[in-house]
Parts: structure tokens; C-alpha cells; sequence
């Protein structure tokens, strides 16, 4: 604005004064992670890549290293989800992966969720972890593992230990990142399948339960 103009408005009577516009309500939908969404994702990954330590990656990630995690699954059937604003933008997303290539731990993954910097704070983080386990649990999967960083991740800790995720175990001086040591926190939730085990268990290659 203006001077002159920002002058001029000091000057009207309060009830004269032009009303700031309303701040427009946080608003999004949660559904599943689409191949047009890898972009936004890829993006949203890479700021903490970059700037934080709740991830151990040190390389940015590629747009075709995203799109293989995307395929890969989608084949295994696993859940990964994304919130989106209005406007189609991706907000942040939430997934699980599998805990172990081994045929033994198909029953168990390990989740993910990062929100975009501006999302932060507004409860976007509790939504997504909210919709991820009820999309584990109608996959029929049991037990659900996150592994967070033991230094800049007190949020993501509070937001698993408030969904009745347990610490059973750490592991110190395990990664070096912007050159400190760091360690790992072990958490985990069992969860309460609403499928049929043997179907998710063709999905990895094993057996009926």
C-alpha cells in the first residue's frame, strides 16, 4: 500500500475503514497418493532432505526415485495417502512401506508422514496418521513401526505417542547428518485388521496365516 493511500485511511473514522479480507479457512481432502501428485511429494520430501534432520537422506530425491516407491507400492497394495488443498496442491502426504523384504514381516510396515512447510500447525499431521492406520487396518496388516529421528522430531514423537504408538527401543550414534551424531527412536502400534490375513499375505509372496 501507498503511503499517501495508507495516510488517507488512518484518517476515516474507524467504521469508515475498508475490513481486511478474512483469513480463508485450512481446508483439504485426504485421498490416495495419484502419479500427478509425485511432483508436489517429491518437493515436500526435499525441503526436510535439505533442512532438518527427521530424515536421514542427504541426496534430494529424483523425480524417477518417487515415481519407483509410487509403483512399487502401489503393486504391494499398501496405503499412501495425500491431503490436498482446493486448489489441488499437495499438502503433505502419509505411507507405509514394508518393515523387512523378508516374507516373515508381511504383517508389519513402517509409516512415513511429512506436511508441507506451510501446512504445519494446523493439525494436518493428526488427520493424515489418523486416516493411514484405519487404511492399514482395512488392508488387514497388524502391526505398524515408525522410526524417528532422536534430535529435531519432538513433534512427530508426540503425534505417534498420542495414537497409542509404544517406544520399544533406540538406537544411539546411528546416523551423521550436518555434522553431528544422531540416534533413532522405535515405536509401535499394534493395529486391528479388518481383512481376511491370507489376502494380504499373496500380496508379498508368502502364505496364508
Amino acid at each position: 500500500m501507498l503511503e499517501e493511500e495508507y495516510q488517507r485511511r488512518r484518517r476515516l473514522p474507524r467504521h469508515l475503514r475498508p475490513k481486511p479480507e478474512p483469513e480463508r479457512p485450512f481446508s483439504y481432502t485426504i485421498r490416495s497418493a495419484e502419479p500427478e501428485d509425485i511432483e508436489d511429494i517429491r518437493e515436500i520430501y526435499n525441503y526436510y532432505v535439505t533442512n532438518s534432520v527427521v530424515t536421514f537422506d542427504e541426496k534430494r530425491w529424483t523425480h524417477r526415485q518417487w515415481r519407483e516407491k509410487f509403483l512399487h507400492l502401489q503393486k504391494l497394495g499398501l496405503p499412501f495417502l495425500v491431503a490436498v488443498a482446493p486448489t489441488g496442491q499437495v499438502l503433505g502426504y502419509a505411507l507405509v512401506a514394508p518393515w523387512s523384504g523378508k516374507s516373515s514381516y508381511r504383517y508389519t510396515v513402517e509409516n512415513s508422514i511429512y506436511l508441507g512447510h506451510a501446512a504445519t500447525g494446523k493439525g494436518l499431521g493428526r488427520a493424515l496418521l489418523a486416516a493411514l492406520i484405519e487404511a492399514c487396518e482395512e488392508k488387514g496388516l497388524r502391526e505398524i513401526v515408525a522410526v524417528v529421528s532422536d534430535k529435531g522430531a519432538e513433534g512427530s514423537l508426540a503425534l505417534h505417542e498420542r495414537f497409542g504408538f509404544e517406544e520399544v527401543g533406540r538406537m544411539g550414534r546411528v546416523g551423521f547428518k550436518f555434522g553431528r551424531w544422531l540416534g533413532t527412536i522405535y515405536l509401535q502400534k499394534s493395529l486391528a485388521p479388518r481383512k481376511r490375513p491370507g489376502v494380504l499375505a499373496r500380496m508379498f509372496g508368502g502364505g496364508d496365516a
